[in-house]
């Protein structure tokens, strides 16, 4: 019956350092066998998660002393925060410890998707030697998009724009007078992905951002543009995207989140042979110095809370 129960991979070090002393069950393999799950989280005090647990429900029901969340990360799709805070509940997302790790990730991608050159491995150790066909672009001139302009996106905008990249962004929520819009052009959505080259979406899932990028949106977008997605699952139609990707009229595509988490065989069928498009598990805002950050915040923020109340 532990104090302290972590159901997805943490840095472990963050374990022994910062959690010292304190009764700590750590098992990554929680998240895939709820009837454990629910027995582990009965008694515990304090409960640390990454996207995967949902802390829902029979979860939070179970759950009868919680008294934390912390989140390995920052989205909170997958906790109920209403829920949480109706009983008293804290919630503790690792805030801006991983948003590096994303800002690198979107410009990576759009480096690869835009030069085209990294998908012919196979054709060259083959004895091809197809250099016509691997003529890519440079992101140097070509305007970043942004889909929501908070930390990680401005972050984003600043690395991109010591490459040479020209910086537009769309947020409705960021008032006209934040400084911030100094280093990009404002425009509205339809106005940002018609005159993008890359696009990338740093928004959360919510009901109004769900399928925000739709045909109609892809529609408007540049037939040699861009899409990356390592915002959230469900802001992209994934069917619309493999129908652009396939007609060509879209140049191509990045996914790193996914409507369903996660991809099944079955459901990633969908994404074969679709052409210059990137699959990734989830992982943009992981590497192996993030997670260090993100486990040490997650930690410190947990104990915090219990020792605080």
């Amino acid at each position: 019956m532990s104090e302290i129960v972590i159901t997805e991979f943490m840095d472990e070090s963050a374990i022994r350092s910062v959690l010292a002393g304190r009764d700590v069950l750590y098992d990554p393999k929680l998240v895939d066998q709820p009837e454990r799950l629910l027995a582990a989280v009965e008694h515990c005090r304090a409960l640390i998660v990454r996207n995967r647990t949902q802390v829902r429900g029979p979860l939070l029901a179970a759950a009868r002393q919680l008294r934390v969340v912390g989140r390995l990360g920052v989205g909170l799709d997958n906790i109920d925060v209403a829920a949480c805070e109706a009983r008293g509940i804290a919630v503790r997302p690792a805030t801006g410890a991983n948003d590096l790790a994303v800002a690198e990730y979107v410009l990576t991608a759009a480096l690869v998707l835009l030069r085209r050159a990294w998908f012919a491995s196979d054709r060259v150790a083959a004895g091809e030697w197809p250099r016509m066909d691997l003529i890519g672009a440079e992101l140097a001139g070509k305007r970043l998009g942004l889909v929501g302009y908070g930390a990680i996106a401005r972050l984003t905008a600043g690395k991109a724009a010591a490459l040479g990249m020209r910086i537009a962004a769309y947020d409705p929520f960021l008032p006209a007078e934040h400084p911030a819009w100094r280093d990009a052009e404002r425009l509205d959505l339809e106005a940002l992905l018609a005159m993008s080259d890359v696009v990338s979406l740093h928004t959360p899932l919510t009901p109004q951002t769900r399928h925000l990028i739709d045909g109609t949106a892809l529609g408007r977008m540049r037939p040699t543009a861009i899409l990356i997605n390592a915002a959230r699952g469900g802001i992209v139609d994934e069917q619309a995207l493999v129908a652009a990707l396939q007609s060509r009229r879209l140049a191509g595509a990045a996914l790193d989140v996914f409507e369903v988490e996660p991809l099944t065989a079955a459901a990633g069928a969908a994404f074969r042979g679709v052409p210059n498009l990137l699959l990734t598990p989830h992982i943009a805002g992981v590497t192996e110095e993030s997670n260090v950050r993100v486990s040490d915040v997650t930690a410190r923020a947990v104990l915090a809370a219990l020792q605080n109340g």
